[in-house]
């Protein structure tokens, strides 16, 4: 017979060991030496796990003032691993390699120190692409400490001047939360609970006469923490929040830091934004309530975990937050919520086990297309041939396809999507295959997809559903300048600058020349901006043919020539 008490004890144990390793790890972490990447207060306008798009936060965004430009420094000893310039994602940014085994990244930089400026220019023009990736030898670009190196920015998917920070593991990876090396952030304020849901989570769960998601009615207290009207459930439930955090001097809503969920007093399930790594994020839309995200525009934090949910946020999980609530039983379900520094806002939700009758039913919609999430699918229509690989998605679903000669209505966007499937338009008969492309129409925007032809069909991949449809482009980019008269003279000019843009398939190609000689554009496309820095020029006379070529998807090119003066 096994001794409860034996066990017991052996799982206070377990559970003071863990604790102690996460207390002991913090604080080792804490006296990494790491100095703050600029010399400016660090308010922050994104956290670690924030909840984003498709994807958790793998760092803090760390405010600039509003502006580009700032001072940023390598925080510890070490090499420059890598750089990259891209259009999207960090933009301009930067990798060090420290010898304590921890890689620091900065994103959306303005531009480099010198040193690395010169070095990125130097491959732009030997490959003859604005957009690289470098990887330099270790004894290239050695740093110390407090070292330039780089200036702040608003480059790739940045939605305002800011620094991108992050620190991983070397070995693995893995971003990790850069408030466990010893950053002061200053923040007084407890996170914001906006409102709190209850699911029913088995088939024959009834919350409040419903089988569906309800809403909980709060009342906040006079200490900031809330209670939620009773609860009349019977069967399976859970739990769900739309909450945020703010900083002190920072009104920006960040990510909470960690969220407890108890039954009766007792620890059933916790999710901490620690680490995690990057191959698990587009896991987030099993982590928040992807309907209600889809239809809302707003990320409920699911404080259950789905068995399609394979994330390593959890601390503890006992049951999966899954809560079977028995006729005639009264439980006190609390929920706690924290940011880093432990600034705490609490829930408590009363729940009486009682069968009320079902006013309120969920409805199971079957169609013509059942979708298994585990195994490759591939559905013929009319016109158009859909496959979904294997795991495209994370739940069983009968879907809605409605196919015509040229488009396609593929379900909706309250199905999350996790791996890219292939849609192909059967375009044989036509005789301008090489001016269309697949789109995507979401209200009255409409973006490009792709275009790939090969034998009589049209390709294209896409991660989110919708209404796709083949269209035309013949309609050529338009380019012209921005910050200068090309009659006049140039000579005091930094930088010339044009303005470049295509409505329909995009811009896929950008090239300049001066007399002939390639020259580095780089381009801006959230502002639809190419720039050409004057610097560059190397000229033997007071003239230069300039060329500025730009290619969109589907092969319509614009070519803006003259002759400048400088």
């Amino acid at each position: 017979m096994i001794d409860i008490c034996v066990m017991k004890r052996k799982f206070f144990l377990v559970l003071m060991a863990v604790t102690h390793g996460l207390f002991c790890q913090k604080k080792d972490l804490a006296a990494s030496g790491f100095e703050k990447p600029m010399k400016i207060p660090m308010l922050l306008s994104g956290t670690f796990g924030e909840l984003r798009s498709n994807h958790f936060h793998a760092g803090i965004d760390i405010k600039t003032l509003g502006r580009e430009g700032v001072q940023v420094y390598a925080i510890g000893d070490g090499y420059v691993s890598r750089i990259k310039v891209s259009l999207w994602g960090y933009g301009k940014v930067v990798y060090v390699k420290h010898p304590n085994g921890y890689t620091s990244v900065y994103g959306h930089l303005r531009n480099f120190a010198p040193k690395l400026e010169a070095y990125v220019k130097k491959m732009q023009y030997e490959k003859q692409s604005y957009e690289i990736h470098l990887f330099p030898k270790k004894n290239e670009f050695q740093l110390k400490k407090g070292e330039l190196l780089a200036w702040s920015g608003n480059t790739g998917s940045s939605g305002g001047p800011h620094l991108h920070f992050e620190i991983r593991d070397t070995p693995t990876e893995h971003p990790m939360n850069p408030l466990l090396f010893g950053y002061d952030i200053q923040d007084k304020q407890p996170p914001m609970l906006r409102e709190a849901f209850v699911y029913p989570l088995s088939a024959n769960s009834i919350v409040n006469y419903s089988s569906v998601r309800s809403s909980l009615k709060l009342h906040k207290r006079k200490n900031g923490d809330y209670i939620s009207d009773q609860v009349y459930a019977k069967g399976v439930i859970g739990f769900g929040l739309y909450t945020h955090d703010r900083q002190d001097l920072s009104y920006n809503k960040n990510g909470v830091y960690e969220v407890k969920v108890k039954q009766n007093g007792t620890l059933k399930f916790h999710y901490r934004f620690d680490e995690f790594s990057f191959d698990e994020s587009r896991y987030i839309n099993t982590f928040i309530d992807y309907p209600y995200f889809s239809k809302h525009r707003l990320r409920v934090q699911k404080n259950f975990k789905s068995k399609n949910n394979p994330l390593s946020i959890y601390a503890y999980n006992k049951g999966n937050g899954f809560f079977e609530i028995e006729e005639g039983k009264q439980y006190l379900f609390g929920i706690e919520i924290k940011d880093f520094v432990g600034n705490t806002t609490k829930l408590q939700i009363p729940v009486q086990g009682k069968t009320l009758p079902l006013k309120v039913q969920k409805k199971l919609r079957k169609t013509d297309f059942f979708v298994a999430a585990n195994k490759p699918m591939q559905f013929n229509l009319e016109n158009v041939k859909v496959y979904f690989p294997a795991n495209t998605f994370y739940e069983n679903f009968y879907a809605d396809m409605v196919a015509q000669k040229d488009s396609i209505q593929l379900h909706d966007r309250n199905v999350g999507v996790h791996k890219a499937f292939t849609l192909s338009f059967d375009i044989s008969d036509r005789e301008d295959k090489e001016k269309l492309f697949i789109g995507k129409r979401y209200k009255d925007k409409v973006s490009y997809v792709g275009s790939s032809y090969r034998n009589g069909e049209l390709y294209a991949k896409a991660k989110e559903l919708g209404t796709f449809f083949v269209s035309k482009d013949t309609v050529s980019p338009v380019v012209k300048p921005r910050n200068f008269d090309p009659r006049k003279s140039l000579k005091n000019y930094k930088y010339l600058e044009f303005e470049i843009a295509d409505d329909q398939s995009g811009i896929a190609t950008y090239n300049g020349y001066l007399n002939g000689r390639w020259i580095l554009l780089e381009y801006e496309p959230k502002r639809k901006r190419l720039r050409y820095l004057t610097e560059d020029l190397k000229l033997s006379s007071k003239t230069a043919d300039l060329e500025v070529i730009i290619e969109d998807n589907v092969g319509n090119k614009t070519v803006y020539k003259h002759k400048l003066k400088f």
